[in-house]
């Protein structure tokens, strides 16, 4: 015999709640105690009116009289404000930066020179390349103080410093005059800049 099914139109019709439900009335509303006092300031708010001791005698009167006397004040003195020219805070040097300003062009070549001589053949492809170009490609690739990509030069010559990795101070002489001279890309690593390259061509 097959099964048989309950018929829904009963349940259907129903307009109760089933047996052991509860149902949830939104019918009433909670709301805190208000005393009755507050609650009329909050629904209408009072407003002043105001009395001139005196009638005005032109428009111009009347406008002064509405207009109160502290707005005036305080536009004074932002206008005063404003004409006063804004002085850029001075950023305070580290002892390191200090040292690297004092750092001549015959100390940074000299520096490189130095670099130079420790390969057993010229670099031939940084040829056209000026010094300071040279010293700061050098930087790049110097993998003790750590990653090049994704990473400002400068953020990266500071971080190495407070790690007591001792980075070369010829290079941070040489990042504060291409900075100063407003070098394009003199923070970004060159390995940063063929890799965005590619990102950007792919």
């Amino acid at each position: 015999m097959p099964a048989t099914r309950r018929s829904t139109g009963s349940i259907r019709g129903r307009t109760g709640p089933g047996k052991g439900q509860s149902t949830i009335s939104f019918a009433h509303r909670v709301t805190k105690n208000v005393p009755k006092d507050t609650k009329k300031d909050i629904l209408a708010p009072t407003i002043k009116k105001l009395e001139p001791t005196e009638e005005p005698e032109t428009v111009e009167d009347e406008v002064a009289e509405i207009v109160p006397k502290e707005l005036d004040a305080e536009k004074e003195p932002e206008a005063e404000a404003e004409e006063e020219p804004r002085v850029k805070p001075e950023v305070q040097k580290s002892k390191a930066e200090v040292r690297a300003e004092k750092i001549t062009d015959a100390q940074i070549n000299k520096y490189w020179r130095a670099i130079e001589a420790e390969r057993k053949a010229p670099r031939v492809h940084q040829q056209e390349l000026r010094v300071n170009e040279k010293v700061l490609r050098y930087f790049d690739v110097s993998s003790q103080y750590g990653p090049c990509v994704g990473i400002a030069r400068m953020k990266r010559w500071q971080r190495a410093e407070r790690l007591g990795l001792k980075p070369p101070i010829e290079v941070l002489a040489v990042l504060l005059r291409e900075e100063k001279a407003e070098a394009k890309d003199v923070n970004t690593a060159h390995m940063d800049q063929i890799l965005n390259s590619i990102a950007i061509g792919a």
